[in-house]
């Protein structure tokens, strides 16, 4: 399983959370339904830790699956 940051967005997007902003490689989402906010670090390249992947879904109130 990919733990990229372009897939968390992916989520994020399907589940009604759009881009508000973005303050250097960090970008924040926000659910006009629930109100819900959250920042996804976007490293480049690179995957994110697993730990911050789920923490992020988390976050929005999402669940691992």
């Amino acid at each position: 399983m990919s733990f990229s940051s372009k897939d968390l967005i992916g989520i994020l997007k399907q589940n009604g959370f759009q881009f508000k902003r973005s303050k250097g490689s960090h970008h924040i989402y926000e659910n006009p339904i629930t109100n819900k906010i959250t920042v996804v670090p976007v490293p480049g390249n690179k995957d994110l830790p697993k730990g911050t992947y789920y923490g992020i879904l988390k976050q929005a109130g999402l669940d691992k699956n």
